[in-house]
């Protein structure tokens, strides 16, 4: 079960904003300014800006994996800059998620999931997936929809959802 609602999930999710921030270079070039205006728009003063919503929801898909599971992640430096090197980011992260299959998550439901900013204490793998991880993909990769949606950028809920798997 956590393998469909992570790696799938994750995966899935990231396939979304990368069409989402297609359409945006669309928009960008259509209306004749530099995409790096959206990249670097926020909602607020106090929030992360565009690029550095793409990178947490990377972060998030890569770690929720890697950590549920016992494994490393990738590292990225957070200097992306363009929206090349955001796709490009973007697609490390989904071949990476690739590479997990339904049987690396075996025991995954009771390990113990931790981050250095949480002291010490954890979550068990399914708390910290239920809890911690989709939310908070969710949260950024929502961010990064209203923010590029707040500038005119034409998305609705259907560039948000993507594909289902409808009968």
């Amino acid at each position: 079960m956590l393998y469909d609602i992570t790696v799938t999930q994750y995966s899935k999710m990231l396939e979304n904003l990368s069409r989402i921030l297609e359409k945006a270079a669309q928009y960008a070039e259509a209306k004749k300014f530099n995409i790096d205006v959206l990249l670097n728009s926020r909602l607020a003063p106090d929030q992360f800006n565009l690029i550095r919503q793409i990178q947490i929801a990377c972060d998030t898909a890569k770690f929720g994996a890697a950590r549920i599971c016992g494994k490393e992640a990738p590292s990225h430096p957070d200097t992306e800059t363009s929206l090349a090197e955001l796709q490009a980011r973007i697609k490390t992260v989904q071949d990476y998620l690739a590479s997990f299959k339904p049987e690396d998550f075996a025991g995954a439901e009771v390990r113990h999931v931790s981050q250095p900013r949480w002291e010490g204490k954890y979550l068990t793998g399914t708390e910290f997936v239920i809890q911690h991880s989709l939310p908070n993909i969710y949260f950024h990769i929502t961010t990064a929809y209203s923010i590029l949606r707040h500038n005119g950028v034409d998305v609705g809920k259907k560039d948000f959802l993507g594909n289902m798997p409808l009968k």
